[in-house]
């Protein structure tokens, strides 16, 4: 399972995140919990995280360039 590109979709308590494999397949798709979020993409290979710039964002954000990936915010 070789993702390069997710999209996540923050939420108050519960995150969506859609992952594309490099040629725009959809590879993987879950909901996910807060406390599972981070230890998702710790079990991932760096790759491309999108999100829409919100309230909640920037932090979100900051732990997934931690784990190495590259976070993007979008605007809404």
């Amino acid at each position: 399972m070789e993702i390069t590109t997710i999209g996540v979709d923050l939420a108050k308590t519960v995150f969506q995140v859609h992952g594309m494999n490099a040629h725009g397949k959809t590879v993987v798709r879950k909901r996910l919990s807060r406390d599972k979020f981070l230890t998702f993409f710790a079990n991932l290979p760096p790759c491309l995280a999108a999100m829409e710039a919100c309230g909640s964002s920037n932090f979100w954000a900051r732990h997934l360039q931690a784990l190495g990936h590259d976070a993007r915010l979008i605007s809404p």
